[in-house]
């Protein structure tokens, strides 16, 4: 009786320390996954840090940690007044956010669209939207230039060299994906409150606007941020339709800095790299928890 009271507690002991062994090793496996992939998440970031502090400018010098570091490129980047930086953030900003709100809007009442009516073609015309998404940008880029061109011979504001031309060119691209995206969402909203909406003589417009567009607030916020984060960091597009400075956006600004001919100054540019960086953190720290569940929601539904 002894021997087998003494053993229970013994099998206890192992099962609980066989349980504490798997547990790490579980740990020590992820460990040995998350942190290289932390290594090489980071590395860029810490580098372009390193080279905005940098007061040598030069890559060819650059250290992971600057032994002299100093805020000189800050001071040139923010003090240039050939190269008016705070103007190409303005012009981002407006640009993309303009963009941003068009596009949610257009983008929500064509997926409610699709996803409430029934009519002719609709099928095919989903299927044409998502084949026009595959092709690249960079297939369009003559056929975008002389569209704006002739446009601007009629409508001097949204040709070459304006914000509107390369507003309307953005728009355009931020139709494909996010209506299939937001359809989702919408798909996965039951169809009873809009039956029981009009039963009491409301229209498909008090519908959508009141009950519907505030339900799917969370898809809102992710294709608002994913079309403002689009326009706000495209680069080849602003490049070939504006022409002047004062009419740069944050982009194509900062490229200025890396052509010089006789002097590439890698550290402003990194300098207003990371000042450029600040509005897309602050943007997805504060709706992390609306793309969260604007994606996954949105994926339930096709």
């Amino acid at each position: 009786m002894s021997s087998k009271g003494l053993s229970a507690p013994n099998v206890t002991l192992q099962k609980g320390s066989t349980k504490q062994s798997k547990r790490r090793r579980q740990i020590f496996l992820r460990l040995c996954v998350v942190i290289p992939a932390l290594i090489f998440a980071l590395f860029p970031i810490i580098w372009i840090i390193s080279a905005a502090f940098n007061p040598s400018s030069s890559m060819a010098s650059q250290q992971l940690i600057p032994t002299n570091a100093s805020t000189v490129n800050f001071d040139e980047l923010l003090n240039d007044p050939l190269h008016p930086f705070f103007l190409w953030i303005w012009n981002s900003v407006k640009v993309a956010g303009i963009t941003t709100i068009l596009a949610v809007f257009v983008t929500a009442l064509t997926a409610y669209s699709f996803s409430r009516f029934r009519f002719r073609g609709r099928r095919s015309l989903l299927l044409t939207i998502l084949l026009i998404q595959v092709f690249p940008n960079m297939l369009t880029i003559v056929a975008l230039f002389l569209f704006l061109r002739q446009i601007g011979e009629y409508i001097p504001s949204m040709g070459l060299n304006t914000h509107g031309g390369l507003i309307l060119i953005y728009l355009g691209a931020q139709m494909g994906i996010n209506i299939w995206l937001m359809k989702g969402f919408f798909d996965s909203i039951p169809r009873d409150i809009d039956e029981s909406a009009m039963v009491d003589g409301a229209s498909h417009w008090q519908v959508f606007w009141k009950l519907i567009f505030p339900l799917v607030r969370p898809i809102l916020a992710v294709v608002g941020i994913l079309a403002f984060v689009g326009s706000f960091n495209e680069f080849i597009l602003a490049s070939v339709m504006l022409r002047s400075t004062e009419q740069f956006t944050l982009m194509v600004g900062l490229y200025l800095f890396v052509t010089q001919t006789f002097a590439q100054s890698w550290g402003v540019f990194a300098a207003g790299a990371i000042i450029g960086a600040v509005p897309i953190a602050l943007i997805y720290i504060l709706l992390q928890d609306q793309i969260v569940s604007g994606l996954t929601q949105g994926a339930v539904k096709g």
